[in-house]
């Protein structure tokens, strides 16, 4: 499956969590046909906010009667009747006040029992603000990995406040001096760049879960053993002047 279609947590002793996509109702039939009934400890995500056009075209899908079938639908192809999490996906070219109207849809279909908690994804830290005004948010979900660190400061305050920050794309943007520093730094300890990529995710954040993309079972097992890997003080050193910090 490609990226951020299913995903697992890697912290130890945390609830497996599979990402459905509103986009494709192919992934949640997937789904529900290998793990329905589905164990007590799996918790289901959903994203929506757009759709998929014939030419493979996404717009934003982001008023009431669009999003309110986006949950339906995804309820119905799942077979639940309630979404542990539910992720508005934001588009680029809004502004911080154009989160409140879709917030708000959602909001309703959570008091109405249809979805568990709410997540914002590919926001500001305003528009992460402004949806916290709104209703509780239990996880941002944005564009951030070891050298792409626009959102340091946004981790930092989810980690503060106890909500889940979810880097998508968390192996992807590196520049070829980067990858080599990654590769010396794997060297060093036994690993790949890509386990080193994802330990560095998991030690920048209490509150980190890593959603890297999985398409065979040794990659699969790769991703999960870096969340076993220890990086010292100065390797985190090292790690983190990689940082791209005009991106």
């Amino acid at each position: 499956m490609k990226q951020g279609h299913r995903t697992r947590s890697h912290r130890p002793g945390a609830s497996r969590t599979l990402r459905s996509s509103s986009r494709s109702h192919g992934v949640n039939r997937l789904i529900r046909e290998a793990l329905h009934p589905y164990r007590a400890d799996l918790r289901i995500a959903a994203k929506v906010s757009a759709r998929r056009t014939p030419d493979r075209g996404r717009p934003a899908a982001l008023s009431r009667p669009e999003l309110v079938q986006a949950v339906q639908d995804n309820l119905e192809h799942l077979g639940l009747d309630t979404l542990d999490l539910v992720s508005l996906r934001m588009t680029d070219t809004l502004e911080a006040c154009d989160i409140a109207e879709p917030l708000t849809v959602l909001a309703e279909l959570r008091e109405q029992g249809l979805i568990r908690n709410l997540g914002v994804s590919n926001v500001s830290a305003e528009q992460a603000e402004a949806a916290r005004r709104i209703a509780p948010i239990v996880a941002v979900q944005n564009h951030y990995n070891i050298a792409h660190r626009r959102d340091d400061a946004l981790a930092d305050r989810c980690a503060e406040r106890g909500i889940a920050f979810v880097p998508f794309w968390p192996l992807g943007g590196f520049r070829p001096l980067q990858v080599q520093a990654l590769e010396q730094a794997a060297a060093q300890l036994g690993a790949t760049a890509r386990q080193i990529a994802l330990a560095w995710l998991l030690h920048r954040s209490p509150t980190v879960l890593l959603i890297p993309g999985s398409s065979t079972r040794a990659h699969l097992a790769e991703n999960i053993a870096a969340a076993a890997l220890d990086l010292s003080h100065e390797a985190l050193r090292l790690l983190n002047a990689l940082a791209d910090t005009a991106s």
